[in-house]
């Protein structure tokens, strides 16, 4: 269940007035909360020691994520092994953070009495201070109404700025940047809002700081998240649009891929589709765009701001205008209300734009959120599993169609590391990191002594030579 972080344990950067403790932290949930615990990480480790492997810790810091049903039954599992650890004596404090602490920060308390400290996201700059009141407590019942048990501001809306100073959890080759915090877009299925805040940018000289420290430590991808990327902007002087972003964060030195994640159909501009275009191949060909559904009156049920026209007539301009553009959905099967009829719809576009990456997810009733409230769970979870095997069967024959048509081309790869039998596991830019298909590279026939293997985070030509299921094979010349 507990998964240590692949750092190397780190010592304090300064010293402190205090003797340093021995800190582990448990990493949950999506990007934008892998940029939150490498925040967290950099804090922690300015005056304690971090440790790879929670087991060596005193301390530990779960990071939770809230966001569907299995997120959240999957942070509580690891806050309750915790709490297991701290019985017996095998650590010392626990405290917990993330999108589960800033959603029920006392009911955590009420349900896990073992628990220390709870820290919602807008007070990290604290964790130092936490984590010494933790060390220093005699014991709970003395620290029961402590200010620091639970910190958890009321608004989740924080301003957000430079994460910088992180201590990385990702391959030093790539890195995640968050443009922004946030939503507004009222999805009726979601809950991020309620403890993510409403929308608001990062500002950008803070992304481009961000962005050079990032490739300062070797990150030549860059790939940007928030809850809505497309939205960025809409708040600051000037609203610029995030094409404007694409084309300040493509002059930084070092960086040679730039990757869009989380684009919301409703804010992909004319703008931004040039960008995408005029910008390649340093904006790789790549959009990764959640449609969550294509009918109508489904799309309207969700909150959702387009139409199936809207859409379609999105994915034909993207399309016809970006050249060799990768696309990247999801599909939620089983919405409240949702009709075979509107459900072959997702089917139909499924085969007609024949998405390269396809992600389908069964509806999770979400407590709180307004379909939560407003709408009957009416899909049994057996029909709601068996559309979403039924939109992978549909997409099963076109990802290997993808795969195949890579066969007998030269291909930038970013090499990752070492794979089984001698090989190498890369990527193309295609390919997004820890969901999309991978490279499997070998030397090609010939190839020049001494040069295999290229190190992890170059970046090479290699051909194609096999489609393995979702992944190629690829030889390197050197």
């Amino acid at each position: 269940m507990v998964r240590a972080l692949p750092i190397a344990s780190t010592a304090p950067a300064t010293p402190a007035s205090a003797a340093p403790a021995r800190v582990g932290v448990i990493s949950l949930g999506c990007p934008k909360n892998t940029v939150d615990t490498e925040t967290l990480l950099g804090r922690i480790a300015e005056q304690h020691v971090v440790c790879a492997d929670p087991a060596d810790a005193e301390v530990v810091v779960v990071n939770t994520c809230a966001f569907i049903d299995q997120a959240r039954e999957e942070s509580l599992a690891v806050i309750a092994e915790m709490t297991r650890w701290k019985a017996e004596g095998r650590i010392k404090g626990l405290v917990v953070t993330g999108c589960l602490a800033q959603r029920w920060g006392e009911e955590l308390h009420a349900q896990h009495p073992q628990v220390d400290s709870v820290v919602g996201m807008a007070e990290y700059g604290r964790i130092n201070d936490v984590l010494r009141e933790v060390l220093t407590a005699r014991d709970l019942a003395e620290a029961a109404q402590a200010p620091w048990r639970t910190l958890v501001a009321r608004d989740p809306s924080f301003a957000i700025t430079a994460q910088t100073g992180r201590l990385r959890v990702t391959p030093p080759h790539y890195a995640y940047l968050q443009v922004s915090e946030g939503c507004d877009n009222a999805c009726t299925f979601c809950s991020i809002p309620t403890f993510r805040g409403l929308f608001r940018s990062k500002p950008r000289a803070a992304i481009l700081e961000e962005a050079r420290e990032l490739a300062a430590s070797g990150a030549v991808e860059l790939n940007l998240i928030s809850q809505d990327t497309t939205d960025w902007g809409k708040d600051l002087p000037g609203r610029p649009g995030l094409e404007d972003l694409l084309r300040d964060l493509a002059a930084v030195d070092g960086v040679r891929w730039l990757r869009l994640l989380y684009a919301y159909p409703g804010h992909v501009s004319p703008g931004l589709i040039a960008a995408l275009r005029e910008l390649s191949p340093r904006v790789v060909p790549y959009l990764d765009m959640p449609i969550q559904h294509v009918s109508s009156p489904v799309l309207k049920r969700m909150g959702r701001r387009h139409t199936k026209e809207q859409t379609v007539e999105l994915l034909e301009r993207l399309r016809a205008e970006v050249p060799g553009l990768v696309l990247r959905t999801t599909f939620i099967c089983g919405f409240p209300g949702e009709t075979e009829a509107q459900f072959e719809e997702v089917l139909e576009l499924v085969r007609r734009f024949r998405f390269e990456r396809l992600g389908a997810f069964p509806y999770s009733h979400e407590p709180g959120t307004p379909a939560g409230e407003r709408f009957p769970d009416d899909v049994p979870q057996a029909e709601k599993d068996r559309r979403v095997e039924a939109v992978y069967a549909a997409q099963a024959p076109i990802a290997h169609a993808h795969a195949q048509a890579l066969v007998g081309r030269e291909v930038d790869v970013l090499v990752e590391g070492p794979a089984d039998d001698g090989q190498l596991l890369g990527r193309t830019p295609w390919d997004a990191p820890e969901i999309d298909p991978h490279v499997l590279l070998d030397p090609a026939p010939g190839s020049r002594p001494g040069a295999w293997p290229p190190a992890p985070g170059a970046l090479v030509r290699a051909r194609v030579v096999e489609a393995v299921e979702y992944d190629v094979r690829a030889e390197w010349a050197g």
